[in-house]
């Protein structure tokens, strides 16, 4: 009798224990997700670049999961973030432009009001939905923000343009003659004073002030930056290493680049449109390196302070771009095309606990949602689209996607990219025109095999998979 007494005991402890084990297996980990604005991941070190410098995203990849193989479902600001926040491609939620989805989602949980409905603390600072920038930097004011996915919401105003300093408008000003202008505007202003006098200056310090405030609860903080979003404006300090801006080395340029692209293809801003000579281009591109080395100094306090809290052990971090950005490939400046350059995204994760990896496989920016809600333990809500990747963090190897979407609907483009080839069409019956590039062979894309013989019918399957995907994005109950 006491021997099967003793043998019952001992299967209970072990069921108690396997129980607890199991408990654990999802802890209640914080979010902290830090995104910045117009960031291809060409400029970041981490990611290759050997001329501009991101010392502090690199110690963030060196401890995470970095996919190379990333990309938004906008690629402008508004249906991208847009997209992320609530789960939903841009044309499944009708947000093509810059508004907020809640009109479009109704009742529906956006990804940090889920976490809120489950029990945490969730704050923005800055741009997370969108924000126009300059102008809503300068105003301060919330943008096309969703006021019902924050406990809380912080605007970090600064001068942008209008920030003291040596500047000058690098678009559209052949003669010089332009003053320092606002807009969405390619201008460098090489600013006096410090880090605090800029945006995303205060974004950081009013994180790192909620990081200290909120560590005994379960926090969702998205920390917005706004740079390197033009116009490019840092302290003076940080503009050193890129100067003189004419060693600063510009993509190839090819003759006759332009030929075999559709006309909607060609994006809206080029060195053709925006008057940019040489000399300017190569200054844009300083810059832009100068606003992200300012970002990055900010990313850096973030994690510093998360660090010095106590919290690494305990809170998930994602760093990612809403969209990426040209610095002259192709001839052509900023976002909106459907290349690589703007269509993919840097993105890192960082889960307590994992070893650091590096991830080929395909993902979206959509799958952010998902995947952080599995990793905290929290139901995936039934209208997301999205998919979970959170056994990429264990295994790099592992695959969930055959191709990743994204669309231009400024210029009624979609985006089927897949590991081998890239496939863009304009207008939902390709009428627009068609583009097809073999990213393993052509990975600058110079060459549109859509234009070529023999690739008719590769176009055709492509033209088929555009199809099904397009009634699939949409298939959702609002």
């Amino acid at each position: 009798m006491k021997e099967r007494l003793l043998i019952l005991l001992t299967v209970l402890s072990f069921l108690s224990i396997e129980c607890t084990d199991k408990s654990k297996s999802v802890p209640p980990y914080n979010v902290l997700f830090i995104i910045s604005d117009d960031l291809t991941y060409h400029a970041l070190s981490c990611y290759g670049n050997t001329v501009c410098k991101t010392p502090n995203i690199d110690r963030l990849a060196a401890q995470g999961v970095r996919f190379t193989s990333a990309y938004c479902q906008g690629t402008y600001c508004g249906p991208s973030r847009a997209s992320f926040m609530s789960g939903l491609y841009p044309h499944a939620t009708g947000v093509l432009g810059y508004t907020n989805p809640r009109p479009q989602i109704g009742d529906l949980s956006t990804w940090p009001q889920h976490f809120k409905n489950n029990g945490y603390y969730t704050a923005r600072v800055s741009k997370i939905f969108h924000m126009g920038v300059p102008g809503g930097i300068e105003e301060g004011s919330h943008g096309a923000d969703d006021s019902l996915s924050w406990s809380a919401r912080y605007n970090s105003p600064g001068p942008e343009w209008k920030a003291p300093g040596d500047g000058e408008t690098l678009e559209s000003n052949p003669d010089g003659k332009k003053p320092v202008v606002g807009g969405n505007t390619f201008v460098v202003v090489e600013a006096e004073g410090g880090d605090l006098v800029h945006s995303d200056g205060k974004t950081a310090a009013k994180a790192v002030e909620l990081i200290q405030k909120n560590k005994d609860k379960n926090f969702w903080l998205g920390v917005g930056f706004v740079r390197p979003h033009v116009p490019f404006v840092a302290p003076k300090s940080y503009y050193l290493p890129y100067k003189p801006y004419s060693k600063m080395v510009l993509p190839e340029k090819v003759n006759g680049d332009w030929e075999d692209i559709p006309e909607p293809g060609i994006n809206y801003k080029t060195s053709l449109n925006m008057q940019m000579d040489i000399r300017r281009q190569k200054k844009a591109v300083g810059g832009y390196y100068a606003s992200v080395a300012y970002m990055d100094a900010q990313v850096g306090k973030v994690l510093d302070a998360l660090e010095k809290s106590g919290l690494t052990d305990k809170t998930i971090v994602i760093f990612t771009s809403d969209h990426g950005y040209h610095l002259g490939e192709h001839d052509f400046w900023a976002k909106v095309s459907l290349l690589e350059e703007s269509s993919g995204v840097p993105l890192i994760i960082k889960v307590p606990g994992k070893k650091p990896a590096v991830c080929h496989s395909l993902v979206e920016l959509l799958d952010l949602y998902p995947t952080i809600a599995r990793l905290c333990g929290l139901e995936i809500p039934a209208h997301v689209q999205g998919k979970d990747i959170s056994k990429m963090i264990d295994d790099p190897e592992h695959e969930v996607r055959n191709a990743a979407f994204s669309v231009a609907p400024m210029r009624e483009g979609f985006l089927l990219r897949e590991h081998k080839y890239a496939y863009i069409q304009y207008k939902e019956d390709a009428s627009g025109g068609i583009e097809l590039y073999d990213i393993q062979e052509d990975p600058k894309q110079y060459s549109n095999l859509a234009t070529q013989t023999g690739y008719e019918r590769l176009v055709e399957e492509f033209r088929s998979k555009m199809k099904a995907k397009l009634l699939k994005v949409r298939d959702v109950d609002l």
